[in-house]
């Protein structure tokens, strides 16, 4: 049986997600809605300084999120285009 991770929002990201057009919404969501599968997809990024910090890119978007193997879960920490998402 597949382990199922669940998926959590910091307040920024949330806010972040839902400031984006409608069309790159639905683009990122397909991506998030798949960590919960495969926490680690290809294309995938270990944010260096960080034990359990990850980063996705999306065409221009990025994904920053934590993995916490011990309870399942994805932490999305940020949605945000590639040149405000390091800020």
């Amino acid at each position: 049986m597949a382990k199922t991770y669940r998926i959590e929002f910091t307040p920024r990201a949330a806010r972040d997600f839902r400031a984006m057009p409608k069309a790159v919404q639905r683009r990122l969501a397909n991506h998030i809605d798949a960590f919960a599968q495969k926490p680690r997809p290809a294309g995938v990024k270990k944010l260096k300084g960080s034990d359990d910090l990850y980063r996705l890119q999306v065409g221009d978007y990025r994904i920053l999120y934590q993995i916490k193997d011990t309870i399942l879960l994805i932490l999305i920490i940020r949605v945000a285009h590639r040149k405000e998402a390091y800020r």
